[in-house]
């Protein structure tokens, strides 16, 4: 009784743990794609802005987030 009391426990902790390094790690995750997107355009434009390629990238980015879920 006590080893399944101890493993329900350790899976609601798992859970919990992993749902919060989830919801800390996502924004990092998209603001390293954009990064990438950014320095792809950079290095295939000649005329480069900063703030419309970022801008650019995160419509791309997030378009294609919500199409793939």
């Amino acid at each position: 009784m006590k080893n399944k009391i101890i493993t329900i426990v350790f899976i609601i902790v798992a859970i919990v743990a992993l749902s919060l390094v989830r919801s800390m790690y996502s924004d990092y995750n998209l603001e390293r794609t954009i990064q990438a997107c950014i320095v792809a355009q950079k290095q295939t434009s000649k005329s480069f802005n900063l703030e419309e390629s970022r801008e650019n990238c995160k419509k791309k980015i997030k378009k294609n987030v919500q199409k793939n879920k």
